[in-house]
């Protein structure tokens, strides 16, 4: 049997002096931190090479068992992706259950049985182990991986990544793994689109049949269960379990840059911007440093509310509401990460303090407080943690799997106690790279890129769409004669000439699509020169109704009647033109040219329009075509800024006007709505009758 002895320092010492005066304005020195015994686990090893590790806690009215795969990283190339999606679909059915009924027999035990591209993890009531057992081996060793819940799996990781346009942190995310890693290191791939529509079933299956192996598993079992139970029941359910070769890779460690570099993914509209700086740390887990780096970059900014980077961009400086740091440890390579969430006016001043405080850690010894705060804090944390037996599950599992000394948590306390302000300024030194970082930032391009500069070595700041691609910064150098109305001019031209276009007396569309299964349609209405009836149903039903007679109008929601602002006629007079860009050629417009901007892979013109109602829109139209193909809009909800996208595409002709057929719209929810015009309808005779505000 292998002991885990833990050390936790709460303890008060009693002494008794007789006779003695006690200086009560010296405070005592530390006392040794006494040990307590928590915990045990016990292992064994099956024929075919799954190693075991038991947990048992006789006071547990549950059990759960934790397989993990001991394996390298897969690069996954054009198919990113398919990875983390085999290891969810391994639930979604086997030989012997549909997904149905496997769902339908997990919950009439009350249990929960998860998968992942690295293991799985199933608990429930001790009595019904064997029943859980059952289902755990048959999804082990029996998936399917159905055709049709592949496609459903990937109809919805397309819907979550066409939500990372209006995602800031999500980009910041993308940023980090691309350039931390790089494209040819498994920990820098970055799922897209394209390379979701390329996964196959095929890859699913050769990833479970080449890595799902015993002989590099460890199963963990915590609960009211014993070692000989443990062992007669691991037997019977995954003996079977075929062993074979599973494949080692390598891969070139990633290293810093040399210099700052500055990337910037565009949100266009935000009113803050997230930002991290960042760079891959060779720190494994184990690591003689890890404790003493761990106290350091606590006192960085590691989760105590009093770390440097709160007090300074928070309670100092009033940026944000929380600054953090991260130094992670791993087995291939770790990392070090710092950032927040600020406004866009004092984004580079906010970078600008974290680079201090990363420098001042490096150049200054910490104060023993601050230190002692720190070690406390971590102290406590640790002890809390040894409250659930899925600790010592999780302790256990790290000596096996990475080969630490059997003392490794014993000792955890005394190793923190001993961390000097000494050592801390020394693991500064070797981890902390303010000089060779990545400063990643994701926000409004136009308040905040051009201020980046000055922190890149080379002066340049790097743009990239969402998903880390690089954008190649459009070269067009714009002739003096091209001007916001040409431009306008050249849009009217291509869907149809003015003079065909103002020939439309009304025009009525219809656009549907989905809203979390739910059928959505959106039935707008127009008549000249700009009368307006919009309805939106769900289901069939009405939800949302708006009416403009050109002169006045209100807004119909959940039954309640909201007349238009006084302030809102002028702006809801040029919407309800059945051409409103009509409108930004007459005199008093306010358009202006704003530069050429990449919009999917291809140049556009970029028009800042400002409506009547003082409303900004960044509208975008194709070089080429002289399409419209994207508008932007910050408006503001609930006293929250919220950035509206919309993108125009598969343009149709109808009576000889071209109208986008296909409109997605970011922003407005959770994830993006994708519509498509179901009918079109012009010069129908619209009644002036339906638009009465009566």
């Amino acid at each position: 049997m292998k002991n885990i002895i833990f050390i936790i320092g709460l303890i008060t010492t009693l002494g008794f002096v007789a006779n003695a005066q006690i200086d009560r304005s010296t405070p005592p020195p530390p006392g040794p931190a006494p040990t307590i015994q928590i915990g045990a686990y016990e292992t064994f090893t099956l024929d075919n090479g799954l190693r075991v590790i038991v947990v048992e806690n006789e006071r547990s009215p549950s059990v759960s068992f934790q397989l993990t795969l001991d394996i390298d990283p897969v690069l996954e190339g054009d198919a990113a992706g398919y990875v983390s999606m085999a290891g969810s679909e391994m639930r979604s059915g086997t030989i012997n259950r549909d997904k149905a009924t496997l769902d339908e027999e997990i919950d009439f035990i009350g249990a929960n049985l998860s998968t992942s591209s690295t293991g799985m993890f199933a608990s429930a009531l001790t009595r019904h182990k064997e029943d859980l057992l059952e289902l755990m081996s048959d999804v082990l060793l029996n998936p399917t991986f159905p055709q049709q819940e592949l496609d459903r799996a990937i109809t919805q990781m397309l819907t979550g990544l066409s939500a990372t346009n209006t995602d800031a942190q999500q980009m910041v995310r993308n940023l980090s793994t691309a350039l931390l890693y790089g494209a040819d290191h498994p920990y820098g791939e970055v799922e897209t689109e394209e390379s979701v529509k390329n996964i196959t079933r095929d890859h699913l299956v050769n990833y479970y049949n080449t890595y799902f192996k015993p002989n590099v598993a460890y199963l963990v079992i915590v609960g009211n269960i014993n070692v000989e139970r443990a062992r007669e029941l691991t037997n019977q359910y995954f003996g079977s379990w075929e062993r074979g070769e599973v494949p080692r890779h390598e891969f070139a460690t990633p290293q810093p840059p040399e210099g700052r570099t500055v990337a910037f993914a565009s949100r266009p509209g935000a009113v803050q911007s997230v930002f991290r700086v960042a760079y891959p740390v060779e720190l494994t887990p184990g690591h003689p440093d890890q404790i003493r780096a761990s106290v350091m970059n606590g006192i960085l900014g590691g989760g105590v509310f009093s770390g440097r980077l709160m007090q300074n961009l928070r309670e100092d400086k009033g940026y944000t509401y929380g600054a953090r740091s991260n130094l992670s440890s791993d087995r291939i390579i770790g990392s070090f990460s710092a950032g927040a969430e600020v406004g866009n006016n004092v984004t580079d001043s906010a970078i600008y303090q974290v680079l201090f405080e990363m420098e001042r850690m490096v150049n200054e010894k910490v104060d023993e407080e601050t230190l002692e705060l720190v070690k406390s804090f971590m102290n406590g944390s640790f002890a809390r943690s040894l409250e659930s037996p899925q600790t010592i599950a999780r302790f256990a599992l790290n000596i096996e799997r990475y080969d630490l000394p059997q003392d490794y948590y014993a000792t955890y306390l005394e190793r923190l106690e001993a961390v000097t302000a000494e050592d801390v300024q020394r693991m500064a030194r070797k981890y902390i790279k303010p000089d060779r970082s990545y400063i990643l930032v994701a926000g409004n391009k136009d308040e905040v890129a051009e201020r980046l500069e000055k922190f890149a070595h080379d002066g340049v700041v790097h743009f990239f769409d969402p998903f880390a691609r690089p954008i190649e910064e459009s070269d067009v150098e714009l002739d003096e004669s091209i001007t916001a109305e040409w431009v306008i001019s050249q849009y009217l031209e291509a869907i149809g000439g003015v003079e065909r276009l103002q020939a439309i007396k009304d025009m009525t569309t219809l656009m549907e699509g989905d809203v979390m299964g739910n059928p959505m349609g959106i039935k707008t209405r127009k008549k000249a020169p700009s009368k307006m009836l919009m309805e939106v149903s769900m289901a069939g039903n009405v939800i949302q109704k708006e009416v403009f007679d050109g002169e006045t109008g209100y807004s119909l929601q959940m039954g309640q009647r909201i007349p238009f602002e006084e302030d809102d006629i002028e702006g809801r007079r040029v919407q309800a033109m059945i051409i409103k860009e009509l409108a930004y050629l007459e005199e008093g417009a306010e358009i202006e040219l704003r530069g050429v901007e990449r919009i999917n892979g291809r140049d556009a013109f970029r028009i800042r329009v400002v409506s009547p109602d003082g409303t900004v829109v960044d509208e975008f139209y194709d070089m080429e075509t002289h399409l419209k193909v994207r508008e932007t809009v910050t408006v503001e909800q609930m006293g929250q800024s919220q950035t509206i996208i919309n993108d125009f595409s598969e343009y149709e002709e109808f009576d000889g006007v071209k109208i986008p057929t296909k409109i997605i719209l970011s922003g407005v929810m959770p994830m993006p709505l994708e519509m498509k015009a179901t009918n079109i309808e012009i010069n129908s005779g619209l009644e002036a009758g339906i638009f009465s505000v009566e």
